[in-house]
């Protein structure tokens, strides 16, 4: 679908006047940055030149052209970049150094992930560009931050599902360990820099200076083992997998149907009640080991067993019927072609598509933001941009490169793009 036109207003937006350099790839600096450039900031994506962001070439899919070729334009690329700027400057040299820190003189954000110390090689660590804007919330984001026994390991987010203790609890009890299906350790990373990013410009205007962020993928993916983090710290007991099942709530996790299986997520007695009465065996109900959850959870093998015998008689979708009418929290697996052709999908938004300059369908769809602000809608007014797109009109429009630099710094293999903008 295309997107709804109360999020085509390019009027004021909540970030509208920040500009962010963003010196990060992959997908938790990336997610952050896509987030900002949706609530309104200008995001400068700095790219090696000849290369780019190394998800440009994680695929396939890839974005088709005209003749239905690829265009080295991935999917996964696609998902983290929407409404940036990309400009393709070589920091290895020093006058492609000197052009970011003239980019960061005027800015009031950075994002980086390279390794603790890297960028100090460059004159683009948080020390020298503090000095040239002390105004500059600068976040760095690595996989075991910028302290510790681990501070230069490089961090992936599989490595730190297993290492911060995710894998551990997710899989079946009788299976091996399991990463989620998408990277989420990088993805809450990229959530967490936003909110530090943006409690760090709030702060700025008290006292006038920026800070320094240090994120890490471990501390973040730590922090989300929340309840089962928690309860390991209460009580000594270290938490198993336990499949689709919750570990302090029951009955709560995937049931058989006839046709595949439904989720079942009853929160409280009454709930269980309404359901199991709906189901036609009310007398789980009262049964002393069922009656409470507290019972229902000491006794969880065998109240799963014995609905597991019920639900198997009947479709998932009668199923579903049931739980609505009784009001009990139910509801389907669905793949993600019936996630993206769900109406309350479409109603919210989530699916879009934006202009694409090369993508032979001539745009591109996209996943939407889920923030719903009254005031200050969420925008989308570029897609992921294509390597060096902006290169020669963010140097022409912020540091004033005229023809004859641009073309000279091109020949050189400074900076990468089309110079006819």
């Amino acid at each position: 679908m295309t997107v709804p036109s109360d999020r085509q207003d390019t009027g004021t937006q909540a970030l509208s006047g920040l500009r962010v350099i963003d010196l990060s790839r992959i997908l938790a600096g990336p997610t952050a940055t896509q987030l900002l450039a949706d609530l309104g900031a200008e995001v400068i994506k700095i790219e090696r030149p000849g290369h780019g962001d190394d998800t440009r070439g994680w695929g396939p899919p890839f974005v088709t052209d005209e003749a239905g070729g690829d265009t080295r334009e991935s999917a996964y690329f696609l998902s983290a970049n929407r409404g940036k700027q990309s400009v393709a400057v070589n920091i290895a040299d020093p006058e492609g150094q000197a052009i970011v820190r003239s980019l960061v003189a005027e800015a009031d954000i950075l994002v980086e992930n390279f390794k603790p110390g890297d960028l100090a090689r460059y004159g683009l660590d948080y020390p020298t560009l503090r000095a040239l804007n002390p105004r500059l919330v600068y976040c760095s984001i690595t996989g075991f931050g910028q302290t510790g026994p681990n501070a230069r390991r490089a961090g992936y987010d599989f490595l730190v599902q297993g290492e911060a203790g995710l894998m551990s609890l997710t899989g079946a009890a009788d299976g091996p360990p399991m990463k989620a299906g998408v990277g989420i350790a990088d993805l809450m990373c990229g959530m967490y820099a936003t909110v530090g990013i943006l409690a760090a410009i709030n702060a700025r205007h008290a006292t006038g200076r920026g800070q320094h962020i240090d994120i890490a993928l471990m501390d973040a993916q730590v922090a989300m083992l929340v309840n089962q983090g928690v309860a390991y710290l209460t009580d000594g007991q270290v938490p198993p997998r336990r499949g689709n099942d919750h570990p302090t709530i029951v009955p709560y996790g995937t049931f058989p149907a006839s046709d595949g299986s439904f989720i079942l997520a009853v929160g409280n007695d009454a709930q269980f009640a309404r359901f199991v009465t709906a189901a036609g065996a009310p007398g789980l109900a009262t049964d002393s080991r069922f009656a409470t959850n507290a019972e229902r959870v000491r006794n969880r093998e065998v109240l799963i067993g014995l609905l597991a015998a019920v639900t198997a008689g009947r479709p998932a979708a009668e199923w579903l019927d049931i739980c609505k009418a009784n009001t009990v929290p139910a509801g389907p697996v669905n793949d993600l072609q019936q996630v993206f052709d769900s109406p309350q999908v479409a109603a919210r938004g989530m699916r879009l598509r934006l202009a694409h300059p090369i993508a032979g369908a001539g745009h591109v769809d996209l996943i939407g933001n889920p923030l719903k602000m009254s005031g200050t809608p969420v925008t989308y007014d570029r897609a992921p941009p294509m390597l060096g797109a902006d290169t020669a009109a963010v140097l022409r429009r912020h540091l004033g490169l005229g023809a004859e630099d641009l073309q000279a710094l091109a020949e050189a293999g400074i900076i990468e793009g089309r110079l006819d903008q």
